[in-house]
């Protein structure tokens, strides 16, 4: 028996990574670490009360209370909307479109995975549904035209994360839904830093491409102005369906879960008009979407009983004590969680990140005098980086599926997209207005 709540959050954790390491499924993991906490626990509960009707009670309840939310609807929704442009030829008119307004940049096409990924994120909400999309279409066509490919490869690593970052994303409705942070004002602080994130990437490869000439084709084809209006028609629907989207959740005039179901009817109206919908198209979409919903929502699961034997242990406020007796800064105290994010990032998922950790983090990170929304953006950042560090670098698997590259080649091209978005991380520490700017504008 263990009464130490800080010597316990210590077992918790070695017993968390020993489940994980085993290769058990991740919300099985969460509910056996949860059980083993209450089962090594002294709780000092009175004799007639056993320990097992306690652990069957706080699972019964955390279920319940996990998946018992309205906002939470709207997460299967944006992954159909997703997958129903990603199994139509929409996506592939997005990548048409934008081939005429990248030509006159420095960089020229090798921009198209920065746009691409960051309009498709607009509509998708998935980070691999972003990578996976553009990939297929952006990476055979680059390397034709004689593009580098490290540089091509590197930026589709980068831009792919833009999938969580810019709204609608996962994430952001699991952060939300954990936190009872608005999802509505998440979704608006993560505009700005995402636009931030890209445009630091797209002045990399303009940097890049004046700095080695060889990256980039000498002879590239000139576009007219019947190609720009041409690129329009192609443009038109995905503009469309992002200004429903996300101006129906800023204008006030749908929740997150209504504005995804106008997503969803959108989609679905685009494709049949574009002669790309068909039961077939309609019968996969719906299957991965309930595969991935039901995946995510027996994390959640599990992460809501581990949270809530964390607060029946005392866990949480006992690490937030003994943070606070260290006299740490605050801004020692966010190097220290972001060093944490990076290195569980090279062996858990991004989605497992946020709700493992956040029963734990979230209270010491509120009382170091931090705000639960900026820190929402803080997270969906470390949850990008999460995306290309190995070896569980989701999306790095996604890119070498698509490329058939060695997993180091991918790696080095990475690397400086990788260090871009951990200086767009300090940006949004230093300058926490550009998280805050949006949200408190609306409101105004």
């Amino acid at each position: 028996m263990i009464s130490d709540p800080l010597i316990l959050s210590i077992v918790i954790v070695f017993v968390m990574f020993v489940f994980l390491l085993s290769s058990i499924w991740i919300g099985v993991s969460l509910i056996l670490t949860g059980i083993v906490a209450m089962l090594i626990f002294d709780s000092q509960l009175p004799p007639m009360i056993s320990i097992y009707d306690k652990i069957g009670d706080l699972l019964a309840s955390s279920m319940y209370d996990s998946l018992n939310s309205w906002s939470l609807a709207a997460l299967p929704m944006f992954i159909l909307m997703g997958e129903i442009l990603y199994k139509s030829s929409i996506s592939t008119k997005l990548l048409n479109g934008l081939m005429p307004w990248l030509n006159f940049i420095p960089g020229k096409l090798l921009h198209i995975n920065v746009a691409a990924c960051s309009l498709f994120a607009a509509v998708s909400g998935s980070s691999a549904a972003t990578t996976a999309t553009v990939g297929k279409i952006t990476l055979d066509e680059l390397e034709k035209r004689g593009y580098s490919k490290s540089l091509a490869l590197g930026s589709l690593a980068g831009s792919g994360t833009l999938g969580f970052l810019i709204p609608p994303s996962l994430i952001m409705i699991i952060y939300g839904v954990l936190s009872d942070v608005s999802i509505g004002k998440l979704f608006m602080a993560g505009i700005l830093p995402g636009l931030m994130l890209a445009t630091l990437y797209s002045f990399y490869i303009m940097i890049v491409s004046k700095i080695d000439k060889s990256v980039v084709p000498t002879d590239e084809n000139e576009y007219v102005l019947k190609d720009f209006i041409k690129s329009l028609e192609e443009l038109f629907p995905i503009l469309s369906l992002i200004t429903v989207v996300l101006g129906s959740i800023y204008g006030g005039i749908a929740t997150p879960t209504e504005a995804a179901s106008l997503g969803v009817l959108g989609s679905i109206i685009l494709a049949i008009y574009f002669k790309s919908f068909s039961l077939e198209v309609f019968k996969n979409a719906l299957l991965n979407t309930m595969k991935t919903s039901v995946m995510i929502s027996f994390i959640i699961v599990g992460a809501g009983f581990l949270s809530q034997v964390i607060g029946f242990l005392g866990i949480a406020r006992a690490i937030s004590e003994y943070i606070g007796t260290l006299g740490l800064t605050p801004m020692m105290l966010i190097l220290i969680i972001g060093i944490m994010y990076i290195f569980l990032g090279m062996i858990l998922d991004g989605i497992s990140i946020v709700v493992m950790t956040l029963p734990i983090v979230l209270p010491i990170i509120v009382l170091a005098g931090f705000d639960p929304l900026w820190f929402g953006i803080f997270l969906v950042f470390m949850v990008e980086l999460s995306q290309i560090t190995p070896p569980v670098g989701f999306s790095l698997f996604v890119i070498q599926s698509i490329s058939g590259e060695r997993i180091e080649y991918i790696l080095k091209a990475t690397l400086p997209f990788f260090i871009l978005m951990i200086v767009a991380v300090v940006l949004i520490t230093y300058f926490p207005q550009i998280v805050h700017f949006l949200p408190n504008y609306m409101i105004k």
